[in-house]
């Protein structure tokens, strides 16, 4: 089965950020998150959809 999540870490690997820049990402609500206990996972799916507006806005 394929992970419909990515940690902060996955997510910063992917698409070539930092942390800061990630949490500042989310914390602009950009992105949709899940959080199961201290974890915060991010949706695959809002991931893609930030890339496509990123790539729609050039």
């Amino acid at each position: 089965m394929e992970k419909l999540t990515l940690s902060v870490k996955e997510f910063c690997e992917a698409v070539g950020i930092g942390r800061t820049k990630a949490y500042e990402i989310l914390g602009a609500g950009e992105l949709e998150i899940v959080r199961l206990g201290r974890r915060t996972l991010i949706t695959k799916r809002s991931v893609e959809a930030l890339i496509e507006r990123s790539v729609r806005s050039l």
